[in-house]
């Protein structure tokens, strides 16, 4: 499985011949994103910045997409979306936070979320994880302390901060570094990873430099 870094909250997972979208940058948005086609299409929230869907559809390659709570199985993928709550755009916006597993690979995607804590339903239904994307960089979604003492609560293997750099405040993937005791991690153009490869990890804080 690769995983790459498109920008704002744009997150790209390829295996295979799979392609799977989070969050992509709309035509419609003044921030920079990129366009490829995708097999699946997740939108956590209903806004430019990630709801996106026209740029991750090309020629014949049109994404099966989700946009809301709820349970869902394209291609042997299954995804299963829970409400969470957001003011990103400085209005009351409700956030689904996705949970998916690729390869073995168990993902959960929180989005534009802005609790500080997982709902009850997110407590009592997701599993574990194994790569967690939280967003970091505040302004209506989750401030840096907060994302990463909310992030270890689900004990993930690997957490990737989104919602940084242009998007968000200037020094939150700083903050958060600092956070999580990890101001020496360097960032990397995108990870390729296998089930294998998480065995011994715990709360490690991977940082993908952005495409765009």
């Amino acid at each position: 499985m690769i995983i790459s870094y498109e920008g704002a909250e744009f997150i790209k997972i390829t295996h295979g011949d799979l392609t799977i979208a989070l969050n992509p940058i709309s035509k419609k948005s003044k921030l920079k994103g990129s366009s490829f086609g995708a097999d699946i299409c997740l939108i956590s929230l209903n806004h430019p910045d990630m709801n996106g869907d026209e740029v991750v559809t090309r020629g014949d390659k049109k994404p099966f997409i989700a946009k809301s709570p709820g349970e869902y199985e394209f291609n042997g993928v299954f995804v299963e979306g829970f409400s969470s709550k957001s003011t990103y755009g400085g209005e009351d916006r409700f956030n689904t936070v996705y949970s998916f597993a690729v390869d073995g690979i168990e993902i959960a995607y929180l989005g534009a979320m802005g609790d500080d804590d997982f709902s009850n339903d997110v407590k009592e239904n997701m599993g574990d994880v194994d790569i967690l994307f939280v967003p970091i960089g505040g302004e209506g979604v989750l401030e840096a302390q907060e994302a990463y003492k909310l992030a270890i609560k689900r004990e993930p293997k690997i957490i990737i901060p989104i919602h940084f750099g242009s998007i968000g405040q200037k020094d939150a993937l700083k903050t958060f570094l600092k956070e999580a005791s990890a101001e020496g991690v360097k960032a990397v153009d995108k990870i390729t990873i296998k089930s294998k490869d998480l065995i011994d990890k715990k709360a490690e804080v991977v940082v993908l430099k952005s495409t765009n």
